[in-house]
């Protein structure tokens, strides 16, 4: 019976739903995160009578014909990008993007990853890093005796050291863009790397057209809205169930035909 497959194909399909679900819900405080959503697509069809053949030497057609579905797949998980909320922690070197861009991370490979998650911090030759030691490009170096520093929405870069009466600028950070952001290879650890998909980064000065702009003293929360995801774990658990009712369902069918005397 077609349907014992075709409801495992269903069954495995929210499986997987729920456990994009699940990584969504595990990450709510993550900062930067974006949510997941599985989408899904019908399989193959079996063509048992074609639709629009001759049905008569008249010329009359057969209008629907006959085709049985064979389940569903994954078609992608998609990397919903909205922005989250913005959340005031008071710590100087914490800031968010407000709209679009990425920070720029530099890899120990020499490589470039990107962020949303600006949590930032000073390494001991004071570069300003992320909180596994990456440099933070462009690569700015916070000078010994800073009393202060400050980042304005542009992305300048100010400290005040000691026995100066008057800011030092010390550099600009940069944000960059992509074409396709949900193309973007995730890393863990909150980076992304670049792919085929993406397209390639486009760096520019924060506040600029098309970029957003840097709020210090700012972290950007997780997108993931915790009702929606429960009313979709919800929904899925029950399509779960819906297929295995059809699978035994299908069963005691077939069990049935087996005892026919």
């Amino acid at each position: 019976m077609r349907s014992l497959t075709t409801a495992a194909t269903g069954m495995q399909a929210q499986q997987l739903n729920v456990e994009v679900i699940s990584n969504n819900l595990a990450n709510m405080n993550t900062t930067g995160f974006k949510r997941q959503r599985a989408e899904f697509q019908d399989l193959l069809y079996q063509n048992i009578q074609q639709m629009g053949v001759d049905s008569s030497d008249a010329g009359t057609i057969v209008p629907t014909g006959v085709q049985v579905g064979l389940g569903v797949e994954t078609s992608s998980i998609y990397r919903i990008t909205d922005q989250g909320a913005l959340e005031n922690t008071g710590n100087r070197l914490d800031m968010a993007i407000s709209g679009a861009g990425y920070f720029r991370i530099q890899m120990p490979d020499g490589s470039d990853a990107y962020t949303r998650a600006g949590n930032f911090a000073v390494s001991p030759d004071g570069q300003i890093v992320t909180m596994d030691g990456y440099t933070v490009a462009p690569g700015i170096a916070v000078p010994q005796g800073a009393r202060d520093i400050a980042i304005n929405q542009q992305g300048q870069v100010q400290v005040l050291v000691d026995g100066a009466t008057a800011p030092q600028t010390i550099g600009q950070m940069e944000v960059v863009t992509f074409f396709n952001e949900a193309g973007l290879d995730a890393m863990g650890d909150n980076l992304y790397r670049e792919s085929a998909a993406s397209g390639t980064a486009t760096a520019g000065t924060p506040g600029s057209p098309g970029y957003g702009v840097i709020r210090q003293g700012f972290l950007e929360s997780s997108n993931v809205n915790s009702v929606s995801e429960i009313t979709a774990l919800i929904s899925a658990q029950r399509a779960y169930e819906m297929n295995a009712r059809v699978i035994s369902a299908a069963d005691e069918m077939m069990q049935a035909s087996a005892n026919l005397r």
